[in-house]
């Protein structure tokens, strides 16, 4: 009997703990996981991180030592990231993910932003692999049980990142570069108006489509921006039309205004056998 028991004690030992998980009650997490994002101007900020509460404990200089590392939060390292390029303490910081620490001081923390997102707490962390040291000044708040990151005072050229906890707040200004990124879209996107005329005018071409409404659309497509496919289009439905003298004039402007890509390379020999037909 007694090595049945035995048996059955070391059974059950053996068994994984997951086993017994099934059982166990479900409780709170003792730092949550949190997250917050904005979207400011163009660019999608969003901060992770673990949220330790108060809980009756001493903060700063305690619980949290002044002049040492933090990783601002609980558990893995809080990260930020960002899908488009950010100033942040007069420095740039380009898109991506980062790891954010703070050495805090009675009156004055030291903002980090690193290079390293694999971190554990502090552990690993390199002084080399970090993008930004900013400097920023403590202020009171009222009592603030957990952790907390907020986006505040956010307008189209930047955000402020507020950290607070406990009865401190501490602000991190983000600018980001909205304008220069509006103006360069809207740079992008003036500058491929005439494909869409063009695609127009070649969808009724290769269709047996109204030919007058083709060319229309072929020279609207020329009349923003002359190019060597929108000038080749406009050929052959002047070819298709029976009008050789102007489709070779077409076909001419179309080779000189050819490029190095791949598509004129493929489409340049039809064009030369084109004009030998239509000249």
């Amino acid at each position: 009997m007694q090595a049945i028991r035995a048996f059955a004690l070391l059974a059950t030992a053996a068994l994984p703990a997951a086993a017994f998980a099934q059982d166990a009650p479900e409780t709170p997490a003792p730092s949550p996981a949190a997250s917050v994002m904005a979207r400011v101007g163009l660019t999608d900020i969003t901060v992770d991180y673990s949220a330790p509460g108060v809980k009756g404990r001493p903060i700063w200089g305690k619980l949290v030592p002044y002049n040492e590392l933090w990783r601002t939060g609980a558990n893995k390292a809080t990260q930020i990231r960002f899908s488009r390029d950010v100033e942040i303490g007069g420095k740039a910081v380009p898109a991506g993910a980062y790891s954010l620490f703070t050495i805090p001081t009675a009156s004055s923390w030291t903002v980090i932003i690193n290079k390293n997102t694999e971190l554990w707490g502090t552990n690993g962390y390199d002084e080399k692999e970090d993008v930004v040291r900013t400097t920023v000044k403590p202020v009171a708040i009222p009592a603030r049980e957990r952790l907390t990151f907020i986006f505040s005072d956010s307008d189209d050229d930047g955000t402020r990142l507020d950290i607070e906890w406990e009865k401190v707040r501490v602000s991190l200004p983000i600018k980001v570069a909205t304008k220069a990124q509006v103006t360069k879209s809207i740079e992008t996107t003036l500058a491929d108006v005439w494909r869409p005329h063009a695609r127009s005018a070649k969808y009724l071409l290769d269709t047996d489509g109204d030919l007058k409404t083709a060319l229309a659309y072929a020279d609207t497509s020329i009349g923003i921006k002359g190019t060597w496919y929108n000038y080749w289009v406009k050929a052959q439905i002047l070819g298709k039309m029976g009008n050789k003298k102007d489709a070779a004039a077409a076909a001419e402007k179309a080779l000189s205004l050819g490029d190095k890509s791949g598509a004129f390379a493929f489409y340049s020999g039809q064009m030369k056998d084109a004009l030998k037909k239509w000249k």
